[in-house]
């Protein structure tokens, strides 16, 4: 809030800071003088926060590749970035980010995919184009229905989230943080997967997928969700 007593109202007061985003209307406002500041020029920021894409863009992802320069000076390819890794949750983020073309070898991969994927790995599901390209656009799920009280759909969000900035060509830094996604994880599954301690990559790639699937209203019949 931008309330007298809110601690944006505060801190402008205190810090001399005065320019904030509400981030659900992406607004912003002067404080503690409290009114709306429009200027273009703030257009990067709230873009950053929301990325979109049109179905043209998301047609040519795979035909123009080409590298994007962050604004602090480092060079990267849109869908290649890294995720930070928080504290132990670098088996989700491998998760995340396994190579598209990436086979696995049985039970005992050589890097270790059932344990706690301290190899860099390149991107992954972030990189498989239909989930992608679904994940993109947020109107192919924007609508859907969900029983009252039901959290799942929080993931389906949150990871729709996570692939827009993955895939955002005018990102501040070369890296993008999982944070929200992550505790989405933590929520949905009961904290069988957490932040804070280790978990087995299998597990978790088995348990997201048809978490996914389930919450976009699929069910264990073929074709009901894509």
């Amino acid at each position: 809030g931008r309330g007298l007593k809110s601690h944006a109202y505060i801190h402008s007061v205190q810090f001399s800071h005065h320019v904030f985003l509400n981030l659900h209307t992406l607004k912003f406002y002067c404080l503690p003088d409290n009114y709306e500041i429009i200027d273009s020029s703030l257009e990067d920021i709230t873009y950053v926060l929301k990325p979109t894409f049109t179905a043209q863009q998301i047609t040519n992802l795979d035909k123009q590749a080409k590298l994007s320069r962050a604004y602090d000076g480092t060079t990267y390819l849109p869908g290649i970035v890294g995720l930070n890794n928080i504290k132990a949750n670098d088996y989700a983020n491998a998760v995340l980010q396994v190579s598209p073309g990436l086979h696995f070898w049985g039970e005992n991969p050589p890097w270790g995919w059932r344990g706690c994927f301290l190899a860099p790995l390149p991107q992954a599901l972030s990189n498989v184009p239909p989930l992608r390209n679904y994940f993109l656009e947020e109107e192919n799920y924007k609508s859907i229905q969900r029983p009252p009280g039901d959290i799942m759909f929080l993931l389906v969000q949150r990871f729709g989230e996570l692939m827009r900035k993955l895939w955002n060509p005018r990102n501040f830094k070369a890296h993008v943080s999982p944070h929200e996604m992550l505790q989405a994880v933590v929520l949905c599954s009961k904290k069988n997967f957490q932040i804070t301690k280790q978990g087995d990559g299998v597990d978790f790639l088995s348990w997201f997928l048809n978490a996914l699937h389930s919450a976009l209203g699929g069910t264990k019949k073929k074709k009901k969700s894509e």
